[in-house]
């Protein structure tokens, strides 16, 4: 931070929440004022607007604050379904279609007399729908090219479904962050005799899309890796995918091991929920599930089920975009704060300084490793 402060700023520093991101907005700011106060003394760096709507549902974006020549970041969440609106009398939650909607309004009201316009969006949106194998829409490839014609310099996201949809923009700022130090000290602290021993923890990945991510994980804490195969019947489509009929395991025997499931996300459950159970049929000791967006679609019953019966000890999320309030009354469940590490990412772009070392966490976990007295 004291190296930082001697760099010239990029320029006014404008953070924007959009509607049900006023949490962890306020918490960015206070961080980022912690760490700035040093050589500024801002009250906060939160540029106030509103996004009124018609009866009608119309909408329109109003900013009360002037941003010409800020350097603007946009915190958004394209999921959170907890924020509603009122059209013809009757009350709507907010899709990610109207939170996108309002994303491209608040963009248009900065009508380009920002200096530069940052959109940190953790999940990306319609992200999951990242390759085309049919005749079907490809709407997260859409939806970033729309958003740098509009002006936008750089993208943020988290643990991406697919990071190869950043193609579609090849010569526009995207960075997709890694939640996986955030997650290891998380359990390091909710765990506290948790041992990263290759012969007592295993890193599993719930598909081979997410073996990457699990690939890391296994790397950087230097315990093995197993993987669970999706047998889908691709004759029919339910809720517009394939089916699951079995998941089988390739990797080393599980018996008397605590179990890291690592994923990107948690809709329904309904896959991490059968891998918990055949791993405990396997003889697991412990499983962890770590994912960095929980969406719970389906509700929280099942997860009570498993918890129950010991198929899942607990469950990791981070507070990036909208969770049910009935999570946090649930034992298993332990949310990861993301707030400093996003204010850490955006002080230093506003110092137009490199966040290469922000995105790579090894050192991070290597010193964390090294405190729990596990160093590899």
């Amino acid at each position: 931070m004291e190296q930082l402060s001697k760099k010239p700023i990029y320029g006014q520093l404008s953070v924007i929440s959009m509607r049900g991101c006023e949490e962890i907005t306020d918490k960015i700011d206070w961080y980022l004022r912690q760490f700035r106060k040093e050589y500024e003394n801002e009250e906060t760096y939160i540029t106030h607007i509103k996004c009124p709507r018609f009866g009608s549902g119309e909408a329109k974006c109003v900013i009360n604050e002037t941003v010409r020549g800020h350097d603007v970041y946009i915190i958004c969440d394209m999921f959170n379904h907890g924020v509603t609106y009122t059209m013809y009398g009757v009350e709507n939650r907010m899709s990610p279609d109207d939170h996108y909607q309002d994303l491209k309004r608040i963009i248009a009201a900065i009508s380009g007399k920002a200096r530069r316009i940052t959109v940190v969006m953790p999940m990306l949106y319609e992200g999951r729908q990242h390759r085309r194998t049919a005749r079907e829409s490809l709407d997260c490839a859409m939806a970033l090219q729309e958003l740098v014609q509009m002006g936008v310099s750089n993208i943020i996201t988290f643990d991406a479904h697919d990071a190869r949809v950043q193609n579609a923009i090849p010569l526009s700022g995207f960075d997709d962050v890694q939640t996986t130090y955030q997650m290891i000290k998380a359990l390091s602290r909710q765990v506290p005799d948790i041992c990263f021993d290759p012969k007592k923890t295993i890193v599993i990945s719930p598909d081979e899309g997410g073996m990457k991510r699990a690939m890391y994980y296994s790397s950087v804490l230097g315990i093995d890796l197993g993987m669970y195969y999706k047998r889908r019947n691709y004759s029919i489509i339910v809720d517009g995918k394939n089916p699951i009929e079995a998941h089988e395991y390739l990797g080393r025997d599980v018996k008397g091991m605590d179990v890291m499931i690592i994923d990107d996300m948690i809709s329904s459950g309904e896959s991490v929920l059968d891998i918990g159970r055949k791993l405990k049929e396997q003889g697991a000791k412990r499983i962890f599930v770590f994912t960095a967006f929980g969406l719970f679609c389906n509700g929280l019953d099942k997860f009570d089920q498993a918890y129950k019966a010991g198929e899942i000890t607990k469950v990791f999320t981070t507070n990036l975009i909208y969770r049910i309030p009935d999570l946090y009354e649930r034992e298993w469940y332990c949310e990861v704060d993301m707030s400093k590490y996003i204010s850490l990412l955006i002080n230093t772009l506003n110092h137009d300084e490199t966040i290469s070392n922000l995105l790579n966490p090894v050192t991070r976990i290597e010193n964390l490793l090294e405190k729990m007295g596990q160093k590899k």
